[in-house]
């Protein structure tokens, strides 16, 4: 492929390769069905990895390590080297059937082997020319290979993306991008871990990689029965779940509150549109959601051990001695939700809702087989009047309990109700409109992606998350250069509402 540059004040990213990578040993074809946890959001989602120092090393090398090593993971990983497409899981051996494509008009994964896509780029720029590299950088966006696919149904996407990029000090980065239809987090940091042990750059040191399981591809109990007739029948290992309105008028199950909580924030929000719903208005905010991506301010706030464990002395006095202390998610989900609250200056009435994600790997019955390299996360929720949340009567403590009671109400019956709603939801196509009452929280602290030495002996500098789907998504993440510290990633839509969250979060 001819080279191809991205401007930038500090230089520019010239790509000089682009190659499909496929298993060292093709797997047979085959389609894996997916979940509706799964279908939640195909997209890719990038991390950027920076490594300084490492002059003596080619780009050649690099790719070539690179490469081999991902054909290699490819072998065991091989769902990443197909394509998502429409088609019936139960086709399996008639692969080239255009009936195939119909199926039930759910995204599956066709693994046909079409291969992984590695890209090798270089740049004049330096790595300390980007500043501090946990703060996102538009710069990074070119450090990220983004293929055209149809954007309608994804079926030209690649689901894994790569580009090693040398830098003019030595220095490197490897971008990389992962369908979130693949994998979840914990199973993004499996596969990564796996890929840099099988590279081998830096031959010459010698590291025992850790052992992982090996990978389950197969979705299981997270499986519902999509609505298909033929549901009675359960393939084994697997449960298909209800998901009719029927099933639930006469069955009663136990409700999934994150979706109960999303439908009354919708309803309100509904509301209060409703009072202004002249033809002009409603166009203009139409076309406010279509770019309201583009518009997002993104800030990584960095918290100290110290820090961390000022906040908790500052509501420690308030806890029961009974009680089990405060974690620092807890305190720290809590801080943030009264902040942010804060600091978008809503009106007393509304309610707000917090949401954060809850790995499913232990909560179902049976548990998740070790290695399940699916999405295993919902969401669990909190809603109550801002008024409530921001009354000086209500302690912090109040507020982790009710984080607790709704982290605990996450059980087996819990995630068939989640899956369920969205399966109901599922024929739906509108997007979710940006709610400034909805606080959403991701923990990653126990995936230190930093820690991923694609060169072995050498931890990232940082691994940088460019801009989400979601960027309002609030991100816990460790700190590579202080132990005990939590980097916070959140994103707004404008500048002032930054600068008030700022005000609000360290000084409340």
């Amino acid at each position: 492929m001819a080279a191809t540059s991205h401007d930038q004040n500090d230089g520019t990213v010239s790509i000089s390769r682009v190659v499909s990578v496929h298993p060292k040993i093709q797997q047979p074809q085959r389609v894996l069905s997916l979940s509706n946890l799964d279908r939640q959001c195909p997209r890719l989602m990038h991390l950027v990895f920076f490594y300084n120092n490492l002059n003596d090393l080619s780009l050649n090398s690099v790719f070539n390590s690179l490469k081999n090593g991902l054909e290699e993971t490819l072998v065991l990983w091989y769902p990443g080297a197909g394509r998502l497409m429409k088609m019936n899981p139960n086709n399996n051996n008639n692969n080239n059937d255009n009936n195939n494509q119909s199926g039930n008009g759910k995204l599956n994964v066709w693994c046909n082997n079409q291969g992984a896509i590695l890209v090798e780029a270089e740049t004049k720029a330096r790595i300390s020319q980007l500043g501090d590299l946990s703060q996102y950088n538009e710069f990074f966006e070119n450090l990220v290979y983004k293929p055209d696919f149809d954007d309608a149904n994804f079926s030209n996407m690649p689901l894994i993306v790569a580009q090693v990029t040398k830098f003019g000090c030595g220095g490197y980065s490897i971008g990389i991008g992962t369908s979130h239809s693949l994998f979840d987090g914990p199973a993004t940091y499996d596969f990564l871990y796996a890929w840099a042990s099988n590279s081998a750059i830096l031959k010459g040191i010698i590291i025992r990689p850790l052992e992982l399981p090996k990978p389950v591809h197969e979705r299981g109990i997270l499986l519902s029965n999509g609505g298909n007739n033929n549901s009675q029948q359960l393939s084994k290992g697997s449960m298909n779940l209800p998901s009719s309105s029927s099933f639930y008028a006469h069955h009663q199950p136990i409700r999934a509150m994150a979706v109960q909580h999303l439908y009354q924030l919708i309803m309100q929000a509904t509301a209060a549109a409703s009072l202004q719903s002249s033809i002009s208005e409603t166009s203009e905010r139409n076309n406010n959601n279509n770019n309201y991506q583009q518009k997002w301010v993104l800030k990584t706030y960095h918290l100290s051990a110290a820090m961390i464990d000022n906040l908790k002395r500052k509501y420690l006095s308030s806890t029961k001695r009974d009680s089990l202390p405060f974690s620092t998610f807890e305190v720290l989900t809590a801080h943030l939700w009264k902040a942010r609250t804060k600091a978008l200056g809503l009106s007393k009435e509304k309610l707000v809702c917090l949401q954060f994600a809850v790995d499913t790997r232990n909560k179902t019955v049976p548990p998740l087989p070790k290695g399940f390299s699916g999405n295993a996360y919902v969401l669990a929720s909190v809603m109550m009047p801002v008024s409530q949340l921001l009354d000086n009567n209500s302690t912090l403590e109040f507020i982790i309990e009710k984080i607790r009671e709704a982290k605990n109400a996450v059980n087996h019956s819990y995630v068939k109700s989640y899956i369920d709603a969205l399966e109901l939801g599922s024929d739906n196509n509108n997007s979710l409109p940006p709610l400034k009452e909805l606080t959403l929280v991701s923990d990653w602290t126990r995936m230190p992606f930093h820690k991923i030495e694609f060169f072995h002996g050498r931890k990232a500098a940082y691994a940088s998350p460019l801009a989400t789907p979601v960027p309002q998504v609030a991100y816990f993440m460790q700190s590579p250069s202080d132990v005990g510290a939590v980097d916070l990633r959140i994103g707004f839509q404008d500048g002032n509402t930054l600068t008030a969250f700022t005000q609000c979060f360290f000084f409340i």
